[in-house]
């Protein structure tokens, strides 16, 4: 579900943050009680929540081994990229070429502190904290000391992080404004969580401002999602969800209920 935006502060374990409840639903442990209390409210209004987590967790690691395998990708900026969780990016990714380079994004507290001490003992990463929206900052701070080559292809990903802004940050400016900064040959990843359900989207959308103290966006429609890839070349199998999109295995669990999920695809910039 990715990291809320917003402004860094210190860490308040007493209100959860979208960053913790997507690691508790991944059953990792940097997580505290307002975070697990605020995921069972969570379940109770999408009991697919944990599944769709996993599914969508899974979909970054198949995605990034596909654009460095495939693609040869060897650049990485993961926008809202959470708390560590194995395998990061930069592992899947290195696993094909031993000197990709993966810059990390985030906001969040726990996520800042934590990245940036797991992330310090690998020389191709580097972790920017920045809101995924100041582009100019991100490509700027990427780029220092040549790090990320904006000259070459770059994969950026907005992986399970766009509802995460509000309607008036424009999702769908950032990403043009990214784009414009990408080199022929380089590639976008976009998914968030829609859903068919008004209920869902009105219940899931107002729980997670409540409990987040306003640093959410909203569950949007796939209408909205497809907006993001206009002029863009889409990847077959075009915008799917997730769980679809080149499975590499059927041992995966699939969602028992789809009142939500995660929509979208991965798109080549020309």
């Amino acid at each position: 579900m990715g990291s809320e935006n917003g402004q860094s502060s210190a860490i308040d374990t007493s209100r959860p943050s979208a960053a913790r409840m997507y690691d508790w639903l991944l059953g990792g442990e940097l997580n505290f009680e307002a975070d697990r209390e605020a995921c069972e409210k969570l379940l109770a209004i999408a009991p697919s929540s944990r599944d769709l987590a996993l599914n969508n967790r899974w979909f970054l690691e198949r995605v990034v081994r596909f654009l460095a395998r495939e693609c040869g990708i060897r650049q990485f900026i993961d926008h809202g990229s959470g708390l560590p969780t194995r395998p990061n990016v930069h592992q899947v990714a290195q696993d094909v070429h031993r000197d990709a380079r993966v810059t990390y994004i985030d906001i969040d507290p726990v996520v800042i502190a934590h990245g940036r001490t797991s992330l310090d003992v690998n020389d191709g990463t580097r972790f920017i904290e920045a809101n995924m929206t100041d582009t100019d900052r991100i490509v700027e701070e990427a780029s220092r000391g040549g790090f990320i080559d904006f000259g070459r292809p770059v994969a950026a990903l907005y992986v399970s992080v766009i509802h995460c802004l509000k309607d008036d940050e424009d999702p769908a400016a950032m990403i043009r404004r990214m784009r414009d900064h990408l080199a022929p040959g380089s590639y976008l990843v976009i998914c968030q969580l829609v859903s068919d359900d008004e209920r869902v989207r009105d219940e899931v959308t107002g729980l997670m401002n409540r409990d987040t103290g306003g640093r959410w966006g909203r569950v949007r429609e796939k209408h909205d999602v497809r907006r993001y890839f206009d002029g863009l070349s889409v990847l077959d199998p075009y915008l799917v969800d997730v769980t679809d999109w080149r499975p590499d295995s059927d041992l995966r669990r699939p969602q028992q209920t789809h009142e939500w999920l995660e929509f979208g695809g991965v798109a080549r910039v020309r």
